[in-house]
């Protein structure tokens, strides 16, 4: 079996900055897929440029804004995925406490819907901030992986999360992620082998070299089958504190010779999805 690797952008259309460098990314052929977030002021110019380059990018089904830029809010207007004031909470954790799982799928349609109307039929979907995936509170992944289902759309959620993780999950979560992969296989909702990112804040990893240095390991220790590599590349100056130099660490990354005689050396085929 060959290894593969799904190079995604996630966060296409969070701000200006972030989607002209994923929109570089695309047109250089850097990364092969991106996600869009629907919910923010630049979507629509982001969805407009994308079909122009030809790509098609996945849902990503996005329930909380984020720090650094003006509250997002909800297409569809839903109570429970709502602050007081009508816009999504940066706080997974609140969401996590409070979202009901009717108006988190209906949400989540309504941002499928926004795309199909802008021109943009996705395949698949994933989780902005991971926030389905119950790692802030009650879990919607039963619903979404239905809500899939019934919408032909493959799911971002790892066959092995080791990976993403960095080792065995504790086993509640691990019989939970079990029943969820085992759920994903009954409903024909195509997974991927796993995933892989960064986790570490630019304090932590130090460097660029750092983190190019732990890319390269996760490279040379992908499993046979199909992997999603995803990444937040953007300026340094379009998001606001670390975030933004880790960021701007990952863009700089994509485009490393280093970083591209790795790919061929471990003889790691790029490809655009993991459900054809």
């Amino acid at each position: 079996m060959t290894r593969r690797v799904v190079i995604t952008a996630d966060d296409l259309g969070r701000e200006e900055g972030s989607t002209e460098v994923i929109l570089a990314l695309l047109a250089e052929g850097h990364v092969s897929a991106t996600t869009l977030i629907c919910v923010s002021p630049q979507a629509a110019r982001a969805a407009e440029r994308v079909r122009e380059l030809g790509v098609l990018p996945r849902l990503h089904v996005t329930l909380t804004s984020e720090h650094g830029v003006p509250p997002w809010r909800p297409l569809n207007g839903t109570a429970t995925v709502c602050e007081p004031d009508g816009t999504l909470s940066s706080d997974p954790f609140a969401l996590g406490a409070r979202g009901e799982a009717h108006d988190v799928i209906e949400e989540s349609q309504a941002q499928l819907r926004w795309m199909r109307e802008h021109g943009l039929a996705p395949e698949a979907a994933d989780s902005h901030a991971g926030t389905l995936y119950g790692l802030h509170g009650r879990s919607w992944l039963a619903e979404a992986l239905r809500w899939c289902a019934g919408h032909g759309l493959a799911f971002r959620l790892p066959r092995d999360a080791g990976p993403y993780v960095g080792g065995p999950l504790p086993p509640p979560l691990a019989a939970a992620h079990e029943q969820a992969v085992a759920l994903a296989d009954s409903l024909g909702v195509a997974i991927p082998q796993t995933i892989a990112t960064n986790r570490s804040t630019a304090a932590e990893l130090g460097s660029y070299e750092r983190l190019r240095d732990d890319y390269l390991r996760r490279l040379g220790e992908l499993p046979e089958g199909t992997t999603e590599l995803f990444l937040h590349p953007s300026r340094e100056d379009a998001v606001a504190g670390p975030d933004g130099t880790v960021r701007a660490w990952e863009a700089r990354l994509l485009r490393d010779p280093v970083w591209h005689r790795a790919l061929e050396r471990e003889r790691v085929e790029v490809v655009k999805d993991w459900w054809s």
